[in-house]
Protein backbone atom coordinates (compact mmCIF):
# COMPACT_ATOMS: atom_id res chain seq x y z
CA UNK A 1 0.00 0.00 0.00
CA UNK A 2 1.13 3.54 -0.66
CA UNK A 3 0.63 6.58 1.55
CA UNK A 4 -2.71 7.62 0.01
CA UNK A 5 -4.17 4.14 0.39
CA UNK A 6 -2.97 3.91 3.98
CA UNK A 7 -4.40 7.31 4.84
CA UNK A 8 -7.79 6.38 3.37
CA UNK A 9 -7.71 3.02 5.19
CA UNK A 10 -6.93 4.48 8.60
CA UNK A 11 -9.35 7.40 8.13
CA UNK A 12 -12.20 5.02 7.32
CA UNK A 13 -11.27 2.71 10.22
CA UNK A 14 -11.60 5.71 12.55
CA UNK A 15 -14.95 6.62 10.95
CA UNK A 16 -13.75 10.05 9.85
CA UNK A 17 -14.56 12.03 6.73
CA UNK A 18 -11.95 13.85 4.69
CA UNK A 19 -13.38 17.10 6.04
CA UNK A 20 -12.88 15.92 9.63
CA UNK A 21 -9.27 14.93 8.96
CA UNK A 22 -8.67 18.30 7.28
CA UNK A 23 -10.08 20.14 10.28
CA UNK A 24 -8.01 18.02 12.66
CA UNK A 25 -4.82 18.98 10.79
CA UNK A 26 -5.85 22.54 9.89
CA UNK A 27 -5.47 21.88 6.17
CA UNK A 28 -7.88 22.02 3.27
CA UNK A 29 -10.28 19.18 2.56
CA UNK A 30 -9.01 19.09 -1.02
CA UNK A 31 -5.48 18.51 0.34
CA UNK A 32 -6.68 15.37 2.13
CA UNK A 33 -8.37 14.26 -1.08
CA UNK A 34 -5.14 14.86 -3.02
CA UNK A 35 -3.18 12.87 -0.44
CA UNK A 36 -5.56 9.93 -0.72
CA UNK A 37 -5.58 9.99 -4.53
CA UNK A 38 -1.78 10.18 -4.68
CA UNK A 39 -1.76 13.60 -6.36
CA UNK A 40 0.13 15.16 -3.44
CA UNK A 41 2.39 14.01 -0.64
CA UNK A 42 2.42 15.52 2.85
CA UNK A 43 5.40 17.43 4.15
CA UNK A 44 7.31 15.95 7.07
CA UNK A 45 5.45 17.97 9.70
CA UNK A 46 2.04 16.92 8.38
CA UNK A 47 3.14 13.28 8.20
CA UNK A 48 4.17 13.39 11.85
CA UNK A 49 0.90 15.08 12.85
CA UNK A 50 -1.08 12.38 11.01
CA UNK A 51 0.98 9.71 12.73
CA UNK A 52 0.27 11.22 16.14
CA UNK A 53 -3.43 11.82 15.41
CA UNK A 54 -4.01 8.24 14.26
CA UNK A 55 -1.55 6.69 16.75
CA UNK A 56 0.38 4.85 14.06
CA UNK A 57 4.03 5.02 12.99
CA UNK A 58 5.11 7.15 10.05
CA UNK A 59 6.51 3.97 8.48
CA UNK A 60 3.02 2.47 8.58
CA UNK A 61 1.53 5.55 6.91
CA UNK A 62 4.22 5.48 4.24
CA UNK A 63 3.51 1.82 3.51
CA UNK A 64 6.97 0.67 4.61
CA UNK A 65 5.57 -1.74 7.21
CA UNK A 66 2.31 -3.35 8.18
CA UNK A 67 3.14 -2.88 11.86
CA UNK A 68 1.14 0.09 13.03
CA UNK A 69 3.08 1.12 16.13
CA UNK A 70 6.59 1.02 17.49
CA UNK A 71 5.42 -1.34 20.24
CA UNK A 72 4.29 -3.81 17.60
CA UNK A 73 7.71 -3.46 15.99
CA UNK A 74 9.41 -4.40 19.26
CA UNK A 75 7.13 -7.40 19.62
CA UNK A 76 7.97 -8.55 16.10
CA UNK A 77 11.63 -8.84 17.08
CA UNK A 78 11.07 -11.26 19.95
CA UNK A 79 10.75 -14.48 17.97
CA UNK A 80 7.03 -14.93 18.45
CA UNK A 81 7.02 -14.61 22.23
CA UNK A 82 3.80 -13.23 23.61
CA UNK A 83 4.20 -9.87 25.38
CA UNK A 84 1.54 -7.90 27.18
CA UNK A 85 1.05 -4.25 26.34
CA UNK A 86 2.48 -3.40 29.78
CA UNK A 87 5.61 -5.48 29.12
CA UNK A 88 6.14 -3.86 25.73
CA UNK A 89 5.83 -0.41 27.28
CA UNK A 90 8.39 -1.43 29.90
CA UNK A 91 10.75 -2.54 27.12
CA UNK A 92 10.29 0.88 25.48
CA UNK A 93 11.10 2.64 28.76
CA UNK A 94 14.21 0.51 29.18
CA UNK A 95 15.34 1.32 25.64
CA UNK A 96 14.96 5.03 26.41
CA UNK A 97 16.95 4.59 29.64
CA UNK A 98 19.77 2.90 27.74
CA UNK A 99 19.75 5.70 25.13
CA UNK A 100 20.02 8.33 27.88
CA UNK A 101 22.94 6.47 29.48
CA UNK A 102 24.69 6.31 26.12
CA UNK A 103 24.19 10.05 25.59
CA UNK A 104 25.62 10.79 29.04
CA UNK A 105 28.59 8.54 28.37
CA UNK A 106 29.23 10.21 25.02
CA UNK A 107 29.26 13.66 26.68
CA UNK A 108 31.93 12.62 29.18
Amino acid sequence: MNFGERLRQIRKEKGLTQAEVAKLLSIGESTVSFYESGKRQPDYETLVRLSEAFKVSTDFLLGKTNLRTHIETIAAHHDGEEWTEEELEEIERFKEFVRMKRQQRDKE
